[in-house]
């Protein structure tokens, strides 16, 4: 924490050294504390601790193992308390907590045994639970005369449900704001009335969903709203504030987000994204239409040559169009070069525009790198996503090898040198292409990828069952004999003799999505067939690997593995291995370079 003017002046207010603090940081209503939330060598039993900015008190507000817990709601109106919802009491579903935030102190606000979660407002109001259908599809209720969750208001198709959802209610409580795509394809954010019923259409984009929005701190009345297809793109709602847009747009050449805004609306903080450049931090004052610099997140990245990431658009074999981003070593001007294939996980996410440490280590080692936003990923309308009903490993395989197709055919790649990398989804994905398509690749790095679509099933979280329904529809059905076939079809596990290409497996132990089992019985089979592996285990770590030790002897293995293979060039591995808990589980002696390194 710093004074807004001298930045420089800045102090921690966390301590925790073992690893990041994990996906949630917030600023209290009090100005006194933040709230944070950490888990345990990557179990996801999410504790939410608040730290007191001025002493630097740690107090957990829900339990510290075992349980996974994360905020519902902050308010204005109650600036020393909280809304968390936490499963101590059944791992299936999520109780909801009003908490003291100094104290700890607090109580249960919400029972609940039957839904995947509520949503609340401003006033610290429950105001509805949701549940999946068996069909996929998800409905919003209400509570009935007697106070039970009765009445379904909303019911949103499964066609619908990763596009449509509440976001906030007015702080006045007469509107209650939608992502909404229902009777069009990309999501719109909608505004509607809760008196009369009547719903308007607030900002659109034809070819994006709309993504975020920035609302104002007092009113929680949206500003503007930010559509996303291969950059940011930001609609002004409030006339109020054209003017800052404007200045903003002729002094940013990035893409900006707004992390902050003072109650009296004149200062916001802004984070500057670009591609060749760290993220930086502004203070903007309305007032004066000038931004101070507050500080550059990777201060030591300001210097070096990085190189530009370019959205490329790619036409699938059935005509779909898939916004992707590629990054160019500097050899790539003299002709085709090695390539890596990064696919990113879900699968329903996506990749976006800006610095990417990978694109960046991988391009500096004479890569060409490519991320492809495949059917199924998220931000490109329902339609897009609905595509990728039932193709795991079928079309949104066959969108991978058309990028890569595409990347030859330009000659920006060397077709006998290219790379499939990814983790979770994108590490089945790196399965499946070196058993679908066992000639395509000239290696493949999984990382806590899914080698069985079956066994992956069974194996979920208790808390993940409440919308089980929902992998019926994207999947598979789990439920009959014949969806089971088909998902042993689609599984990776199947086809392990067809693998001739060499393969790097990486595994977190405390992984609660994706098993260990996973990688365990693929590398197993392997070795049943007389299949060469290497298998890389992390016992402090869940799903991806988190530690800063971890992550550079992680990315050692990597960059050794990918020069063997593809030729880049690679840094010794000295010291990368130091005070890493990496295991070799198998293979070791198959990448060159790493004999003389330790661990064993």
């Amino acid at each position: 924490m710093a004074p807004v003017d001298e930045p420089e002046k800045a102090r921690p207010l966390t301590s925790d050294r073992d690893r990041n603090i994990g996906p949630a940081l917030i600023w209290a209503y009090d100005n006194r504390h933040i709230l944070i939330i950490r888990d345990n060598a990557g179990d996801e039993n999410w504790c939410v601790w608040s730290i007191d900015i001025e002493t630097g008190e740690e107090r957990a507000l829900t339990p510290k193992s075992g349980v996974q817990a994360y905020i519902q709601q902050t308010s204005q109106h109650f600036p020393e308390e909280v809304l968390i919802a936490h499963n101590e009491r059944d791992k299936r579903y999520f109780d909801i907590y009003r908490i003291n935030i100094a104290t700890g102190t607090g109580f249960l606000l919400e029972r609940n045994d039957c839904f995947f979660g509520f949503f609340t407002d401003q006033q610290f109001q429950v105001r509805q639970a949701k549940r999946y259908a068996d069909d996929g599809a998800i409905e919003h209720l209400g509570r009935d005369e007697e106070g039970a969750w009765s009445k379904v208001f909303t019911r949103i198709s499964a066609e619908d449900n990763l596009t449509t959802w509440p976001i906030e209610y007015s702080d006045d409580g007469k509107e209650l704001f939608w992502m909404d795509s229902r009777d069009r394809n990309t999501a719109a954010l909608m505004a509607e009335d809760l008196r009369t019923g009547a719903v308007r259409i607030l900002a659109e984009d034809i070819r994006s969903d709309i993504t975020s929005v920035f609302f104002g701190p007092v009113t929680m009345r949206p500003i503007a709203a930010a559509s996303y297809f291969d950059r940011t793109r930001w609609d002004v709602l409030d006339p109020d504030y054209q003017k800052d847009f404007d200045t903003l747009a002729a002094v940013f050449p990035g893409d900006i987000a707004f992390t902050g805004m003072s109650d009296d609306r004149r200062k916001i903080i802004i984070a500057h994204l670009q591609d060749t450049h760290p993220l930086e931090y502004f203070c903007y004052d309305r007032t004066t239409r000038q931004s101070r610099r507050l500080f550059s997140a990777q201060p030591r990245l300001e210097n070096v040559p990085l190189v530009p990431m370019e959205p490329v658009v790619i036409r699938t074999r059935d005509g779909l169009s898939l916004l992707c981003y590629l990054s160019r070593p500097a050899e790539s001007e003299k002709g085709p070069v090695p390539m890596v294939l990064v696919v990113h996980g879900g699968p329903w996410g996506r990749d976006m525009w800006g610095l990417n440490p990978v694109h960046q280590w991988l391009a500096n080692r004479g890569y060409a790198v490519l991320n492809v936003n495949f059917r199924g990923s998220t931000g490109f309308g329902k339609a897009f996503i609905n595509a990728a009903n039932r193709e795991w490993g079928g079309k949104m395989h066959d969108d991978l090898i058309d990028a890569v197709d595409w990347a030859i055919s330009q000659g920006i790649a060397d077709p006998g040198r290219v790379a499939i990398m990814g983790g979770s989804y994108g590490g089945y994905a790196a399965l499946v292409g070196l058993t679908f398509t066992p000639q395509k690749f000239a290696c493949a790095v999984d990382l806590v990828g899914i080698s069985n679509l079956v066994t992956f099933i069974n194996t979920i979280p208790e808390y993940w069952r409440t919308w089980q329904s929902q992998w019926k529809v994207r999947m598979g059905d789990f439920t009959t004999e014949e969806g089971k076939r088909f998902l042993e079809e689609r599984s990776p596990l199947n086809y392990i003799d067809r693998i001739v290409r060499p393969l790097l497996i990486t595994q977190g132990a405390n992984d609660v999505r994706v098993k260990v089992s996973e990688s365990d019985q693929i590398v197993a089979a392997m070795q049943g067939h007389g299949i060469p592996v290497t298998y890389i285990l992390y016992p402090d770590e869940g799903h991806g690997v988190e530690r800063a030790e971890n992550r550079r002897s992680y990315f050692a293995v990597v960059e050794a593995f990918l020069a063997a293979h593809l030729g880049g060039r690679c840094e010794p591995v000295g010291d990368d291995f130091a005070d890493s808990s990496i295991e070799f589980k198998a293979g070791r002696e198959l990448i060159t370079g790493l004999n003389n390194s330790s661990p064993t």
